[in-house]
């Protein structure tokens, strides 16, 4: 399945799903790909300031969530694994350029992925590589956020 397809099964991605539609952005995600998307838990939306979402997923808002959703797709093909090697060779922090055209910094730590946005937040990757037909996601805790 597409990660459309595997997104709105998922239970712990119910926000993103909200928003990804409210942004009109299901076709696209439905294309042919590859998309790595880093996708945040219903949690890690939950954990913004209070009003954020529902103010975002209004309709004269299109333009914001949709910057921030982009904010959440990587431009590459990205498993771990070469997200791990780009972080090795770039000596432990690796820049890259999302759709939306936010710049995000990869690392790791422990064995996991850490993601910080153009806002100074930290996201990890708790579950990577979940691979699907059209792309990968890799479920993160925290929103990225672009510049404000």
């Amino acid at each position: 399945k597409n990660i459309i397809e595997n997104a709105v099964n998922s239970k712990d991605h119910t926000t993103l799903v909200a928003a990804v539609k409210a942004a009109g952005l299901v076709d696209t995600l439905q294309g042919k790909g590859p998309f790595p998307v880093l996708a945040p838990v219903t949690s890690a939306f939950a954990a913004l300031p209070a009003g954020t979402v529902e103010t975002l997923l209004k309709p004269e808002n299109k333009g914001q969530l949709t910057k921030i959703l982009t904010c959440h797709v990587i431009s590459a093909n990205a498993l771990s694994s070469a997200i791990t090697k780009m972080v090795a060779d770039d000596g432990g922090a690796h820049k890259v350029k999302t759709v939306g055209g936010c710049m995000l910094t990869l690392a790791t730590k422990n064995g996991k992925v850490l993601i910080m946005d153009e806002a100074g937040n930290t996201a990890t990757v708790p579950i990577a590589d979940v691979k699907q037909s059209n792309g990968v996601i890799h479920v993160i805790d925290k929103v990225l956020l672009p510049k404000s």
